[in-house]
């Protein structure tokens, strides 16, 4: 969508792009064979082929963002991207080497090992310094564009600030039109109020205008359409801006349906290939963690079986994706196992909580059974923790934006908790600070989040006095 906005020269565009995409494979293939050399090992060729596979599969999977996101994305955000990309690629090859007799299990050990770790910190430098020849290269090669705002207002005002701040896109803002005086509109030092409204259409004619945005509100559609009038008689890209800050959007983007356009408002964040990485985290860890502390879960098993009477595992109704109710597991930490349209929270002082009970909640291991959730593909690691069934049912109708929460599945850790919001909520603001913090995170999410709030909770689980 902004390409056409800043350059116009595409075939130039597509190069630049395209080698930005096969940089990953060029230097992971060319780091294999020098590692290989370095261990006076033999190069396998057919071993190149299994390599650009993987990071052809992981494109296609992964579609590269627009190259002016690329420009002007923060290195930081590039160097997690390419991690995280790194990361996928050696998953795939995992896989690859594990269902086929694949080439790259003839290495040794020590050289597949070396390859893994040094391929990429040059990775990092290879698309640092792309990054950086592109940026001074196309700010070189294009003439900056003039660009006016029709309608001054904050998704405007946001707009301009955004452009100002990376001058990679090449567009500069000459100012804004609108009918209100600069004092009504409490306009901002830095910005120009050239003329209202009914001047635009002249003083595009008069001055060179390369993209002009209306960025009035939606309810004033026939004002929008007599200013398209004015401007058909000018060559300069034209493109409606919404105030979308009127409305409180989690995961909004634009696109098409059969050629209409559209504009999400409130999804998921784990579409396309986010929910395919959302998955593959969550069942490669939850089957890890699951292995690693096998010998813990089943000490904890027989105490809890030997400490009061009842089942080991303890199942209760709560809604998971899209509200649908699953049943999640935990071990049993009380002497009742409520699960009725009355449920009381436990309480500090809750005399139904077992000795061994006590234990398991302040540390959180009555959770660990959930793991099994993760795997049947009913929960997730992380994400908007679930409620009872009955509890839901209460808040929903207290709490504007409670059910938007199901939108992903629910984890068995989440921002909410790493933030201090666990244990007994007797106070509604509570709960509607546990709901603005599962909010945030489908307005935010990104594998690094998940990575940290996992971090998190495993020191939480050590200092929380919140659990009981």
């Amino acid at each position: 969508m902004t390409q056409p906005v800043q350059f116009r020269q595409g075939v130039l565009i597509a190069l630049l792009t395209g080698a930005q995409a096969v940089l990953p494979a060029l230097v992971a293939v060319a780091s294999l064979y020098a590692t290989t050399i370095a261990f006076g090992s033999q190069f396998d060729p057919r071993s190149s082929g299994i390599v650009v596979v993987a990071v052809v599969c992981l494109v296609l999977i992964q579609p590269p963002r627009e190259v002016t996101a690329q420009l002007t994305s923060p290195r930081v955000s590039a160097v997690v991207d390419v991690l995280f990309r790194w990361f996928l690629i050696l998953a795939v090859l995992l896989g690859i080497a594990y269902v086929t007799k694949s080439p790259l299990q003839a290495y040794p050990r020590r050289v597949f090992l070396t390859w893994a770790v040094s391929t990429p910190v040059v990775l990092i430098v290879a698309t640092l310094a792309m990054q950086e020849f592109m940026r001074r290269f196309l700010m070189n090669a294009f003439e900056a564009r003039i660009a006016i705002i029709a309608g001054y207002n904050s998704s405007s005002l946001e707009l301009a600030r955004r452009l100002k701040k990376n001058p990679g896109m090449r567009l500069e803002v000459a100012g804004f039109f609108d009918d209100r005086s600069s004092d009504r509109l409490g306009m901002e030092s830095d910005a120009k109020l050239i003329a209202p409204l009914a001047d635009l259409g002249a003083y595009v004619k008069q001055h060179r205008t390369d993209v002009i945005f209306i960025a009035l509100p939606i309810r004033h559609v026939k004002r929008v359409m007599n200013l398209l009038d004015d401007l058909r008689d000018t060559t300069a890209s034209i493109y409606y801006v919404p105030d979308i800050f009127v409305f409180d959007l989690i995961q909004a983007r634009s696109g098409e349906i059969q050629g209409i356009p559209v504009v999400a408002m409130c999804e998921t964040p784990f579409y396309g290939y986010r929910g395919v990485t959302k998955r593959l985290t969550d069942i490669v860890l939850s089957l890890a963690i699951l292995l690693l502390l096998l010998p813990l879960l089943s000490v904890v098993a027989l105490a809890v079986k030997f400490s009061s009477p009842g089942p080991v595992i303890f199942k209760q109704r709560r809604y998971g994706l899209d509200g649908r109710e699953i049943a999640v597991y935990k071990f049993r930490t009380m002497t009742v196992t409520e699960d009725g349209a009355q449920i009381r929270q436990a309480s500090k002082t809750d005399s139904r909580i077992t000795r061994i009970g006590g234990i398991l909640r302040r540390s959180s291991l009555d959770e660990l059974p959930q793991l099994i959730n993760v795997l049947q593909g009913r929960m997730s690691l992380v994400g908007p923790r679930p409620h009872a069934v009955a509890h839901n049912e209460e808040y929903r109708k207290l709490i504007k934006g409670y059910m938007v929460r199901h939108k992903v599945l629910p984890g068995i850790t989440g921002l909410a908790q790493v933030n201090g919001c666990r244990g007994e909520t007797s106070q509604l603001e509570e709960m509607e600070a546990r709901v603005n913090y599962d909010l945030d995170y489908l307005r935010r999410w990104t594998p690094m989040l998940d990575i940290k709030i996992i971090l998190m909770t495993v020191v939480k689980v050590f200092r929380d006095d919140k659990a009981y």
